[in-house]
Parts: structure tokens; sequence; C-alpha cells
């Protein structure tokens, strides 16, 4: 495989070579507490040169959500163009009903989310029914800190993979951070359910439809002139790379332990990544002009 990752040390020094920038929030923008000042400043010197910011989240949870997040993080609304949630997206597809892998699901759902929000099923034809068995299908928004175990679900998640019962996970994340520190995200439980033979319908980062609704809120620009910046090879940049993307990543972010320590830091990225369709175009420590 070929150490393609370049390391710079800002934006300004590949300006030239984006229009468009879809921005990851954790461990890009900030960890929980507020936005990283280089970063604060890094969207202002974006927005100056003229290019468009999406900021891309696999939170299950609507875009106005994540936006009212931001906010009280210190990122503005009107500091960049928008917010782009796997929850929005699978909240539009489930509305439209017109393309995979919404349209094949029924319209009785068993509803998993984080603090009985709703609003990834408000204003659909979807009956929200609190029985599995009665379910066409499960939707997987997000999960308590007290429901992350996933061995928790083993019964009803057992009895619904007998019944061939799919499940749609709109948040692929396999961790996240709860009161304790680290515990299991949405991702896993959808991974557990695969494990007892359930079928699992993913959206958000990686996967198509996250960066085709990407694409196509941006006025469908071509691919090429699209640069995804984010912390995780898994998710910012195997996604980017797949659509046609350029691609940065943000060294301090999730993978900072393996990489802190680096020497050649394009090398070691070349080693955690394994193949190229894992390999960022570019990438730096954080997120900085």
């Amino acid at each position: 495989m070929k150490a393609d990752a370049t390391a710079i040390a800002g934006l300004h020094a590949i300006a030239d070579r984006f229009d468009h920038v879809l921005l990851d929030q954790w461990g890009t923008l900030h960890e929980g507490l507020a936005v990283f000042p280089a970063a604060l400043e890094c969207v202002a010197r974006l927005r100056e040169a003229g290019k468009r910011i999406l900021i891309l989240s696999n939170s299950g949870k609507r875009a106005g959500s994540n936006q009212r997040r931001l906010a009280t993080l210190g990122l503005p609304p009107d500091a960049y163009d928008g917010v782009l949630s796997s929850g929005e997206v699978t909240w539009r597809g489930l509305h439209a009903r017109e393309q995979a892998p919404f349209a094949e699901l029924g319209r009785a759902c068993f509803l998993i989310s984080r603090d009985g929000d709703r609003s990834i099923v408000d204003g659909t034809d979807l009956v929200v029914v609190s029985n599995m068995r009665e379910a066409d299908f499960i939707l997987l928004g997000g999960l308590d800190d007290d429901a992350a175990e996933p061995e928790r679900w083993r019964e009803p998640l057992a009895t619904a993979a007998a019944r061939q019962l799919p499940m749609l996970c709109a948040n692929p994340d396999l961790v996240m951070f709860g009161v304790a520190g680290l515990i299991p995200a949405p991702g896993a439980l959808a991974a557990f359910y695969h494990s007892l033979g359930g079928t699992v319908l993913f959206v958000g980062k990686p996967h198509p439809p996250m960066f085709a609704a990407a694409r196509d809120q941006l006025g469908r620009p071509p691919p090429d002139r699209i640069l995804v910046i984010g912390d995780s090879l898994d998710h910012d940049i195997a996604g980017g790379r797949t659509a046609g993307m350029l691609t940065l990543l943000i060294g301090s972010g999730a993978h900072r332990a393996t990489l802190a320590q680096a020497s050649d830091l394009p090398r070691a990225i070349q080693t955690v990544a394994g193949t190229a369709a894992r390999m960022p175009h570019w990438t730096m420590d954080y997120l900085t002009w």
C-alpha cells in the first residue's frame, strides 16, 4: 500500500484543492466541553476563504438538536452552512420512503433512543410499538448509558433475529462517552444483533447514504472538490474515500493513543489504516488554518 498521507501544518496549505468541507464533530471540533479555539478560528477562516462547511455527525438525533448542542459549545449556527446528522438522514429517508433501505421497511417500528428522544420518527407515518413482537423493524437511534451493554439485550434481540426482523441503525459508532467513560455505542449493539443472526442496515459514516445526502445538501458538487475532515479512519476517512472525496485525518482524535508517539506520522497512519481505502490524503495534529 502506498503511503500517501501528506502531513500539513494547516488547511491554508491545501485551500486551493477544495470548495466544500464535511467536518466531523467529536475529536475534531470539540471533545464535549467547548469547541477548540484553533478549530473555531479555522472555521472562520474557511468561511472567509469562500468554503462551504457542512458538519457531519453520527448522532442518531435530528440536525436541529446537534446544532443547538454546538451552539452551547461555542459554535453558533451562522458560523457554518449546516449540520447533517445520521439521525436527520434517517428521518428524511423514513419520511420520503423513496430509496433503499427505507422504502422496504414496514410501518411498525420498535424505537430504541437516548433520553426518550422521538424526533427521529416525528412527522413520519411510522407507528411506534412497545413490543418487538409487534414490530416490522427495529429503529436504533441512540442508547441510554444504563442500556448500552449489548448483553442486556440478548433475549429480545435473539427473538427478533429469529423472526428475521431488520434493524435500522442510525448511529454506527462503536463507542461513546458515558458518565463513567467509554461505553458501547449503538453501533456495538447493532454488531451484537448481527452476531445473533439479525440483519442490520446502517445510516451514518462511513456508509454511502450519509455521504450522498451530504453531497446533495451541498448542491451536488464534484466529489473531488469536497474535503472530509475527521479523526476516524473507520468512519470519516473510509467513508470519504468510498465517496470519491478528499480526506484529512486529525491525528489528535480517535487514534491519538497509537499516533502520539510516532516519529513518522504518515507512516504510522499507514500502519493503522491497513488498506488504501482507509488512508487519508493529508493529516495534521489538530484542526487549524
